[in-house]
């Protein structure tokens, strides 16, 4: 059975003066987060944008990718800390997102560092979050193994 999420969002005036606002998530985790065409193009200003969602989505998606990886390899994480850092840059056809770069550091008992690099390059091929993105975005992964 598939599953729909939604979000809602408003946005008022022209694109570089105006100011939005994601209003609602179909979850009520968060809400009412502002936005506007400074926070996408220049410093955030306490203001959110659809590439720092889309951070935010990567890095909860890959986390929970390697997760389930680490799992069917028997050796669970006992911690993963994950950081996506999403790139987006004017170019010939405007404003683009050009990569999301994946950073993970994790504490697994009973593996080395090349199958954690192994698994963790799995998880970003298999995340649905880097398969929408995929032959649009430069995708990277950087996995550590901690000690």
């Amino acid at each position: 059975m598939s599953e729909v999420r939604h979000a809602e969002a408003t946005w008022s005036g022209d694109l570089t003066s105006g100011s939005g606002m994601l209003l609602y998530v179909s979850s009520g985790a968060y809400s009412r987060l502002p936005v506007t065409w400074s926070s996408r193009t220049e410093a955030h200003r306490g203001r959110t944008s659809p590439e720092e969602l889309l951070a935010a989505a990567h890095a909860t998606c890959f986390s929970m990718a390697l997760s389930n990886q680490l799992g069917k390899n028997g050796t669970p994480a006992s911690r993963l800390d994950v950081k996506v850092s999403v790139t987006a840059d004017k170019t010939d056809a405007g404003w683009t997102v050009l990569s999301s770069a994946i950073a993970v550091s994790g504490r697994v008992d009973g593996i080395d560092a090349a199958t954690f690099g192994r698994l963790a390059e799995t998880a970003k091929d298999g995340c649905p979050i880097s398969r929408a993105l995929q032959g649009n975005v430069v995708l990277s992964v950087e996995a550590t193994l901690l000690g």
